[in-house]
Order: structure tokens, then C-alpha cells, then sequence
């Protein structure tokens, strides 16, 4: 007969088989299993937080992860697992009371140090979050979330030279690398060569650096090639200077071009700094046919040329900083209903799209998102439009991309990289481009000197620190309906 001892660890065994496999739901079945014969066993009830975290359930996450932290003190992964956790719930104090635990009981943990540095930046205490980064960096030159994690505080501060470098420590190409067997491109000659630019990242990234063909092909490049998500596939086959368009669920070839490069790594090997930005717009256009099809579905403008805003006000639920960039509700924009002589259009597709048959009182609205088959047919509806009002989504490329007036609706915490700090313009998008940026939150701290020596004080008040997310948006969208009042006026005169 077996001991419950024995079984136990075999339920664990088979529980990191399903777990290797993906089967979440088996694995943890298993780990439970393995605790209901024994309590006490700390690696499946770390096993089990990590389960529960990814299927998000911080609560249950952070209970179990505490138990296996008290059964297992002098443990590292715990520590930098729930700190993680709770940095990802804003929990700030108590973040950084357990990440001081965790050097006390290894200081010379790169790790640690990155997740030091993680929960400064979101702080904007920069300075720090660097020093505890490049603390990490000297104990580990190889410590790559050290090294990514760096590089998004140096683009952000446009400190390209050394950004784009670090970025490079990046590994979500890894299927790029394993797929192709013509060498990387890093910075050869081109003259008469052909380069495929390979898919990273979501669909703004890609439209946003599918500029970089006209640098290619500036440099000699015979035929660029550019692997992309399906729904760009249309969009991106009038891409100035493309010469091939690939959707990454066709039969991609392994080989056949002369080299090949993950999209996001073009402006490092093109050594691009905040004054050489390229910046070609519009580099991508509206197919005539297209516009033809949309234009009879576009609100007719009324006497007095009344003008036609397309708005965007929620991104893809699966991005990490989703809750932060998207508005809570259409409802959001309610003050823009106020500005007369506005007929809106939304190009919302996916989460909130529904909101645009029950617009805010006053709003003049005309839901198309819904029938959007690809980024084709937003650029169509673009095109035919005087302005763009987007929350940090790839319509907003696009727009920027095709030379349309932009308003772009950008969150305090964790604003992208890409958006630079405190600028309320963007050298990738130069005169088409006007950023509206949150006010600094209430979680946010003055900069204190040394990293190590630094200790957070979070306000009193919920785990969820700030406002809530309809206050934080009040003020932009004030601002922004000010700022609508006036541009109409102007627009009003110069249709005269």
C-alpha cells in the first residue's frame, strides 16, 4: 500500500505533465489532489498560485502563493511571483515590502532588482527604476528582462541609441527564428537584395513600422516582403515601396529572400534616433473601390458642413494595459455630444462595439464597426472623415499613417514608449498627431534618489490605487471637448 506521502508526489509529477502540455485545467485538478493529501506541500501550492493567477483570480493567487512563501521562507520564486502580482493590481506598499524581503534574502538577484525597477517605472520614478535596473545588468549582463525592461524607460525618454539596442532582448519573435532559414538581417548591405519583415506584436505595431520599407528600398533593397496579420493583408497591399504581402495563416516559405527581420528590430539596424524618425506620410492610402463602397454608408453632412469625426474608445481586451488605455463605456465621451456640428462615426470593433446603437444623449452617432471586414475598409471610412478621436489602438496608426488628424487619448499609468513623456505631439506621426494625455495619478511618487534606498508610502485608500477609471478619463475628455468646440469653429471657417 502507498503512503499518502507517495501519492501525493505523484499527483504532483503527473500535475507538471499536464501543466507542460497546457492542460491548466487537468494540472490543477491534480495539484489540488496532491494538497488534499497533503497540506502542506509547498511546491503544488505554488504550482496551484501560478494556476490561479493565469486564470485570473488574484485573490485565490496571492493566498496560495502566501502559504508557500511561509512554508518555504528562504525560496526566491514565490517572492518575485507575487510581487509581480501584486504590482499587477497597483498594490504599490505591498509590492515593495515583499521585494525588500526578497534582497534581504538575496541581494544579488538580478530579479529582484528587475522587479524593483518594474514597480518604479510604473511609479515614474525613473531615475530609480533605471538604477535598479542597471544593478541587475551588472550582477547579470544577460539578464534580459533586466535588459527589456530598460529599454522601454529609454524609448520612452527617447534615448534611442541605447533603446533600441536593449530592446532587442525581446524574445517574442522566437517563432521567427525557429521559421526561417535565410539569415537575420542585421544591418548588411541591400543593394539588390530582397528582406521579408517578419510579424511582431499587434496590428498598430506593424502599421506603424511598415514605414521602415521606404528606408529599404531607399537603401537598394530589390524586393521587401512583409509577413503580417491577415486583417492588414488588404490594407498593406498599397504600402508604398512593399513589393509582397503575406498573412501569417498562408503557407509562409522558409526560405527564398536574401534575409529576413522581425519588424521591430528595423530601427535599430537603421540606427534611427529622435530626429531621424522616419516618417513618410502618408505611406499607406485608401483602395478607391473601397471608398467607392463606403462612401453611400457614411452619414450624409447636413447644411452648414457639419463635420465627420470617427471615434475609437476601447482597445483589445487581451492587451496587458487594456483596463488602463480604454475607456470604461462610449458614455465616457458624453461631453463631446455638446460640440454642435459634429456627426460621429464609430469604428469600434470587438469589445464596446455594441455601445454604438445606444450612443449618449445629443450624440449623433453611426455605428459602422460591426460591418468593418479588415483594416481595409477602416482606412475607406477614414479617408472620408475630418478627424479621428482613439484611445492608444491601431486605428490610431492608421490614421496618423495615412495623414489623417488624429486626437489620441493616452493613460497616465504605463503609457506605451512609443508616446514619449509629456510631449503632446509624436515625431512618428509629425502634424497629424495631438496626444491627450491623463493627469498624473495619485499613486504616483516624487523621485527619491538611490533605488536601494528608496521606500514607497502608497495613499491610503482600496488596493486599486487612484480613481476610478471614469474620473481619471473626466478631465482628457473635458479638455478634448474644448479643444472639439474650438477645431470645429476653425473648420466651420475654413469649409466657408
Amino acid at each position: 500500500m502507498t503512503q499518502p506521502h507517495d501519492d501525493a508526489e505523484q499527483l504532483f509529477f503527473a500535475g507538471n505533465l499536464r501543466l507542460q502540455d497546457g492542460d491548466a485545467a487537468h494540472a490543477e485538478a491534480h495539484f489540488r489532489a496532491a494538497l488534499a493529501l497533503r497540506p502542506d506541500f509547498a511546491e503544488a501550492l505554488a504550482n496551484l498560485a501560478f494556476l490561479r493567477e493565469q486564470a485570473g483570480a488574484p485573490a485565490e493567487a496571492e493566498h496560495y502563493y502566501r502559504q508557500t512563501i511561509a512554508l518555504l521562507p528562504d525560496c526566491l520564486q514565490p517572492y518575485l511571483n507575487l510581487s509581480s502580482l501584486l504590482l499587477d493590481g497597483r498594490r504599490f506598499a505591498d509590492a515593495e515590502a515583499l521585494l525588500r524581503q526578497a534582497q534581504a534574502l538575496a541581494p544579488t538577484a538580478p530579479a529582484v532588482w528587475s522587479n524593483l525597477g518594474a514597480l518604479h517605472a510604473c511609479l515614474h520614478e525613473d531615475a530609480a527604476a533605471e538604477a535598479c535596473y542597471r544593478a541587475a545588468l551588472r550582477l547579470d549582463p544577460e539578464h534580459t528582462n533586466s535588459r527589456f525592461n530598460l529599454s522601454y524607460l529609454l524609448l520612452r525618454q527617447g534615448r534611442f541609441a541605447e533603446g533600441w539596442e536593449a530592446f532587442e532582448a525581446r524574445d517574442w519573435y522566437g517563432v521567427l527564428t525557429r521559421h526561417f532559414l535565410c539569415p537575420r538581417w542585421q544591418g548588411e548591405p541591400l543593394q539588390g537584395k530582397s528582406i521579408l519583415l517578419g510579424i511582431e506584436a499587434g496590428h498598430g505595431d506593424m502599421i506603424q513600422f511598415a514605414r521602415y520599407a521606404s528606408l529599404l528600398k531607399a537603401a537598394g533593397a530589390r524586393h521587401i516582403a512583409i509577413v503580417c496579420h491577415p486583417a492588414l493583408k488588404a490594407l498593406f497591399a498599397r504600402l508604398r515601396d512593399a513589393d509582397e504581402i503575406l498573412a501569417f495563416d498562408e503557407d509562409i516559405p522558409r526560405d527564398g529572400w536574401d534575409y529576413w527581420t522581425p519588424a521591430l528590430s528595423l530601427p535599430y539596424y537603421c540606427q534611427t534616433r529622435a530626429a531621424t524618425i522616419p516618417a513618410p506620410i502618408p505611406y499607406l492610402s485608401a483602395d478607391p473601390q473601397r471608398v467607392a463602397y463606403w462612401a453611400p454608408r457614411l452619414p450624409v453632412r447636413r447644411a452648414g458642413g457639419e463635420a465627420l469625426v470617427g471615434l475609437v474608445w476601447k482597445g483589445s481586451v487581451g492587451f496587458e494595459n487594456d483596463a488602463e488605455r480604454s475607456l470604461p463605456e462610449l458614455a465616457t465621451l458624453a461631453p463631446l455630444a455638446r460640440v454642435g456640428g459634429i456627426r460621429f462615426v464609430s469604428l469600434q470593433k470587438g469589445q464596446g462595439e455594441d455601445e454604438a446603437h445606444r450612443p449618449p444623449t445629443g450624440m449623433d452617432m453611426t455605428p459602422l464597426g460591426e460591418s468593418l471586414a479588415d483594416f481595409a475598409d477602416t482606412c475607406a471610412v477614414i479617408d472620408a472623415l475630418d478627424l479621428v478621436i482613439a484611445v492608444d489602438t491601431a486605428v490610431a496608426h492608421l490614421a496618423g499613417a495615412m495623414g489623417k488628424p488624429c486626437w489620441l487619448l493616452l493613460p497616465d499609468y504605463r503609457t506605451d514608449w512609443r508616446w514619449l513623456t509629456e510631449r503632446e505631439d509624436s515625431p512618428w506621426y509629425p502634424g497629424w498627431m495631438r496626444l491627450f494625455r491623463q493627469a498624473a495619478g495619485r499613486y504616483r511618487q516624487a523621485a527619491r534618489g538611490p533605488a536601494a534606498e528608496a521606500m514607497l508610502v502608497a495613499p491610503a485608500g482600496a488596493a486599486s490605487v487612484g480613481d476610478s477609471p471614469a474620473q481619471r478619463w473626466a478631465p482628457v475628455i473635458e479638455r478634448v471637448a474644448d479643444a472639439l468646440a474650438e477645431w470645429r469653429m476653425n473648420f466651420s471657417t475654413a469649409s466657408a
